[in-house]
């Protein structure tokens, strides 16, 4: 409401300048969140992911993700690599059914579905075989194990749609940045690999040519390829002008220290981690993992006096970056923990097909994985250029 002239404008109520505070901003180039809060959130819950077989927790799990890109991803060529992952997942679902189908299950069952033509193989070959029977409960096992690789690879998929990678390359500490280029360079090849098809798709459907099939793969692909190999000469140049690779004396000694302490929080972190992912490593995971992360953020800072690198208008790690990844990490912790602490864990957890049972939904972990929304209330919300480019024309001003 506009105030008349010569009065003044009527103040805010308190809570209307409280939801104005809690409401989430629009992103900007400084206010954008920090690409490392989003690599920590899906890794959180890629963890929980693989500490089930629940079909039900893992469909929460994918629309958690999915829900959360939807509301916070951008228009840069990277956030469009979502999709792919998906139909990747998919891909990875129907293999694992095929391969159940073709080459049997481990899993005993009673309830055969189809009796396939069995191809005979020699002796040598004991314990393998190519058709026979199909049983409900060897698919479901098959299915179960499925959603889980495909539930991973759609957590992915969302930290490569929602983070930023060169701007995750920019915040790496000074002793990761040589492995962080080859690491940052192979993060962003599958966006960049699917930007450039749909860019050549795209152009090839405008010329009245087919961008299907095996002929429009054959003249996509060489293109896509070239436009690879031009992206990493021009980074070799970018990073040889810009004075990569200087680096500063220190002490043999400081270098030696510094060596041990990264490789061994490194080794400490995969032995946590693999502890963490496994049903026996629950009891040794997490301390072995704090260790190696300790030990391991001690090498990088001594290794990072050796940098001469700067940063120009480095990116803060925020409250609302806190909110993120804690939200990711929180999901895990409290699935470990349900899974360690509650007796009937194992069942909700791992449902069993034999016999076979319908999957329910546990109350706490579904609770837990709903944490994992909170990146679609708490982190900035992206601009669309389509509605501030028309908002200028209609005002006349330049879209900021």
């Amino acid at each position: 409401m506009i105030a008349a002239k010569g009065r003044p404008r009527p103040r805010p109520r308190p809570r209307l300048r409280l939801r104005l505070r809690l409401r989430a901003p629009r992103a900007t180039r400084t206010n954008a969140l920090h690409p490392g809060a989003w690599w920590i959130w899906a890794l959180g819950l890629g963890t929980a992911a693989s500490r089930t077989t629940n079909p039900l927790l893992l469909a929460l799990l994918v629309a958690v993700a999915g829900y959360v890109v939807a509301a916070r991803r951008t228009e840069a060529p990277w956030a469009r690599s979502y999709g792919a992952f998906v139909k990747l997942a998919l891909a990875v679902l129907g293999i694992r059914l095929a391969f159940a189908v073709l080459l049997g299950s481990p899993v005993p069952g009673t309830h055969v579905l189809v009796t396939l033509p069995e191809l005979p193989l020699p002796d040598w070959a004991e314990g393998i075989r190519v058709g026979g029977r199909v049983t409900a409960e060897g698919l479901v096992f098959a299915l179960y194990d499925g959603l889980k690789l495909a539930a991973l690879l759609i957590c992915v998929g969302a930290a490569n749609a929602l983070a930023n990678p060169a701007r995750l390359l920019k915040s790496l500490p000074g002793a990761l940045y040589e492995a962080g280029v080859a690491v940052v360079v192979a993060l962003t090849f599958a966006p960049n690999l699917i930007a450039d098809v749909q860019r050549l798709r795209a152009a090839r459907r405008l010329r009245g040519r087919p961008d299907r099939g095996l002929r429009g793969l054959l003249h996509v692909g060489l293109p896509v390829l070239e436009g690879a190999l031009e992206r990493s000469v021009a980074l070799a140049a970018a990073m040889d002008a810009r004075g990569y690779g200087r680096s500063a004396e220190v002490p043999p000694g400081v270098r030696r220290t510094t060596a041990v302490l990264t490789l061994g929080g490194l080794v400490g972190v995969c032995a946590g981690t693999y502890g963490l992912l496994t049903a026996e490593g629950g009891g040794y995971g997490l301390p072995v993992l704090l260790a190696g992360l300790g030990a391991a953020l001690g090498g990088l800072w001594l290794g990072g006096r050796r940098s001469l690198r700067t940063r120009y208008r480095p990116d803060a790690w925020g409250v609302r970056a806190w909110l993120v990844a804690g939200s990711g990490a929180a999901v895990a912790a409290l699935l470990i923990l349900y899974a360690a602490h509650d007796v009937y864990a194992a069942a909700a957890l791992h449902p069993g097909v034999v016999p076979l049972t319908a999957p329910t939904l546990p109350l706490w972990p579904a609770a837990a994985v709903l944490l994992g929304l909170l990146p679609a209330f708490a982190a900035p919300s992206p601009t669309d250029t389509r509605t501030a480019t028309a908002t200028a024309t209609a005002t006349g001003k330049e879209p900021s």
